[in-house]
């Protein structure tokens, strides 16, 4: 058996959850009700949004987690546990709720995306998964967005396996990357779990090994007559890559009725030489042969080269892509907002000196507020049993500016958190990879502002708060500052 056959992802938590479980348990509030947040402070790159992704995943860790013999004997063996609370991990398994924004959804800074509710330690022995999961997914979802936004529509494929940090971040970073919009990945373990399309070429190492370009290029096209694509920068672009392919075409693919698909450069000036690659392709008559670029590139990197005027048909994105090179930590945090008293739940706040880092406590609902042509205009936090009624203007407050007079006339509100998981089992029916990708596509085509999607500057959206929820944090605040005076 091998270590990746007998790995329990259960354990893939921080050591201070089992210490404070353990405390907990000692303490006798293991069965207290709790509500954590998980929200975001910054988007990544100064970006206008984020993509929530990750949700799947999370419900699959919540629904399997368990301790086996060896893990508990693993805490044994630390010397610091009671023996009663590694008798409790023994029969361990989630019993908590759910609620999240469905998976995709376009997400703002401090509000609260996922909600668990469960007991106290429940609540704390997830906390690490779910951040992993949502911190790694939800940044290369962002980071794929913008990435096939400054393509213009040109494919855009996942290339990034070899420079993921392990595995699995390639695996589920291929996901990720799907939702945020890529065509496809090279990433075959992710294509075979979940569904996406896999694509790739050939290597340097194809044409090294024949030592003639010709002859690779030659036996590549006997071996895949219907999908031949040569990597033309091994020697010389110009001079011998583009010739060869040519070669090639003629001799080989076309008098068997097949086209040559495409060509592939992977290092230079890729402006220069698509350009100069285009035009010796369609002289010969190759017209419907694609160029695809890759190396290092990003939206950035894209951008400057449509710019200037590239001839680029598709790119190949991998290690700025899979590792979001530019902003590589995503930054959802997992905060305490709610303790049940037996019959109620209390709010719980965080305060600090630095007021983004003041949470918003308490259960709570999250509205998405659209205008009469079905833009977000904002988004507005509300208490759980508070009723939104939009169907008069709705007085609201802008936290940032409380002193103004503002109110919602003529729109309509959605609220964004769902059950997904009751009593540590899934309620809600989970959408497929596609329809996730689709959904993202559909709110930034049709719900999100494009102001909102520019790279520099973008307008900043909206999160505001109902009255009610406006006045319950301030009485907090003031509340906790008088006891610590």
């Amino acid at each position: 058996m091998t270590q990746f056959d007998k790995r329990n992802i259960t354990m893939m938590m921080d050591f201070y959850e089992m210490t404070m479980a353990n405390g907990y348990f000692v303490s006798g509030g293991e069965n207290t009700r709790v509500a954590f947040d998980v929200f975001y402070r910054r988007n990544p790159d100064n970006g206008g949004f984020a993509i929530f992704a990750g949700l799947e995943q999370i419900i699959e860790y919540v629904e399997n987690m368990h301790f086996d013999a060896d893990d508990v004997e693993y805490f044994r063996a630390q010397n610091i546990f009671s023996e009663e609370f590694l008798n409790y991990l023994s029969n361990f398994h989630f019993h908590g709720d759910i609620y999240a924004f469905p998976e995709g959804t376009i997400m703002y800074p401090n509000e609260p995306f996922m909600t668990v509710i469960a007991d106290l330690l429940d609540a704390q022995l997830v906390e690490t998964a779910i951040l992993s999961q949502v911190n790694h997914q939800s940044l290369i979802a962002t980071k794929a967005r913008r990435i096939v936004r400054s393509a213009e529509g040109r494919l855009v494929s996942d290339f990034g396996a070899r420079r993921a940090h392990n595995m699995d971040a390639a695996t589920y970073g291929a996901r990720a990357a799907f939702i945020g919009g890529v065509n496809g990945t090279a990433t075959v373990s992710a294509g075979k779990m979940f569904g996406i399309p896999i694509n790739g070429t050939m290597a340097h190492s194809w044409v090294m090994y024949f030592g003639d370009e010709y002859e690779a290029f030659k036996r590549y096209a006997e071996v895949y007559p219907n999908s031949a694509v040569f990597l033309i920068d091994t020697y010389d672009v110009i001079h011998s890559g583009v010739p060869n392919s040519i070669r090639v075409a003629k001799e080989i693919l076309e008098p068997a009725g097949n086209r040559l698909k495409g060509v592939r450069i992977d290092s230079g000036d890729l402006a220069y030489l698509s350009k100069r690659v285009r035009k010796m392709l369609d002289e010969a008559g190759l017209n419907d042969c694609k160029i695809i670029v890759s190396n290092s590139l990003d939206e950035f990197t894209i951008n400057s080269l449509l710019n200037q005027g590239a001839a680029i048909d598709s790119f190949g994105v991998g290690e700025r892509l899979i590792t979001a090179k530019s902003e590589p930590v995503f930054g959802a945090v997992y905060k305490l907002v709610a303790l049940s008293d037996g019959e109620k739940f209390t709010p719980r706040i965080k305060i600090s000196e630095n007021v983004e880092k003041i949470t918003n406590p308490g259960l709570k609902n999250v509205y998405r507020i659209y205008d009469e042509g079905g833009h977000a205009i904002a988004d507005m936090i509300a208490l759980l049993d508070e009723d939104i009624d939009l169907s008069t203007p709705f007085r609201y407050i802008d936290p940032v500016k409380p002193w103004k007079q503002r109110a919602f006339t003529n729109c309509t509100a959605k609220k964004l958190l769902k059950l997904y998981v009751k009593d540590g089992r899934r309620v809600e029916e989970l959408p497929k990879l596609q329809e996730i990708k689709d959904y993202v596509k559909h709110q930034l085509e049709h719900e999100i502002w494009e102001e909102e999607q520019r790279f520099e500057n973008p307008h900043r959206h909206y999160l505001d708060m109902s009255p009610n929820y406006y006045e319950l944090k301030m009485n907090l605040i003031y509340k906790m500052r008088s006891k610590c005076q």
